[in-house]
């Protein structure tokens, strides 16, 4: 039986001398191994500097500040209550003409629209805005629901800040109706039979003009008296008139504001 031999102090010394002397030698023969490890080791590092670096940035922009964080609620969790305005007065805060619309309609517009026919040969040119979670279309009996894309953007707007506020007043949510949309030429000549206010060269038939009523509202939580859903959506209105976003007209004898976009 062979006997196991004991690593003695001075065979240790001689093994590690004769490693460290490969490696030396190594690294002399093959410079660029010590530096990829070198290189390999600063990446790291930096990596890592750039990971906090980011961490710091995310917790920064995600941190609540001293800015509004919510329409609905203020920066301490409660639910915002804004009081209702509305307008002075409706004739004198949305008189514009029907001159100043039709240059807009006809700036914005689409080539008027013969008839029903025609209208689906041009549904390239215009957008169909039915459907709507924000708003409701009457029953279109003079118009079909189609605006040209920069009018059912004003008009999803409209609907949207509608709704919000709405909500920041605490009122009880509900939609409003649409009651007209793109005309035909055969629809402007019929209704010339029976509305003065209808005019053969309506905005309606460019695509850029749309009606809101004002006296009837679609409750989505309980119906609301039409009055006070008339002042919030008169001081929707405002706003967006005031942004130069769009014409309006408040038509007392059709109970609607005619609107524009510009």
């Amino acid at each position: 039986m062979k006997r196991k031999s004991k690593i003695t102090k001075k065979r240790y010394l001689l093994g590690f001398i004769t490693i460290t002397l490969f490696l030396a030698i190594i690294r002399l023969l093959f410079p660029s191994i010590a530096q990829d490890k070198t290189k390999a080791l600063s990446n790291v590092d930096s990596t890592r500097v750039t990971e906090k670096a980011d961490s710091a940035k995310i917790k920064e922009q995600s941190t609540p500040s001293n800015t509004t964080i919510s329409h609905f609620f203020k920066s301490d969790g409660s639910q915002k209550r804004n009081r209702i305005v509305g307008v002075r007065d409706y004739d004198e805060s949305f008189p514009d003409s029907q001159p100043q619309q039709l240059e807009a309609a006809l700036r914005y517009g689409v080539k008027p629209v013969l008839n029903r026919t025609d209208a689906e040969k041009r549904k390239g040119e215009l957008v169909y805005i039915g459907c709507n979670p924000y708003y409701n279309l009457k029953k279109l009996n003079n118009s079909i629901p189609y605006l040209v894309p920069r009018a059912a953007i004003l008009l999803q707007d409209i609907a949207h800040n509608f709704m919000d506020s709405l909500q920041t007043k605490g009122v009880p949510i509900n939609k409003f109706l649409v009651s007209s949309v793109l005309r035909t030429k055969e629809d402007v000549d019929k209704l010339r039979k029976h509305n003065h206010n209808a005019t053969e060269n309506s905005c309606h038939l460019y695509g850029t003009t749309f009606d809101i009523a004002y006296n009837k509202y679609a409750a989505v939580t309980r119906p609301v008296r039409n009055d006070t859903l008339k002042w919030v959506l008169s001081e929707v209105l405002n706003d967006l008139r005031s942004q130069g976003r769009c014409f309006i007209k408040h038509e007392k004898h059709q109970g609607c504001f005619h609107i524009t976009v510009r």
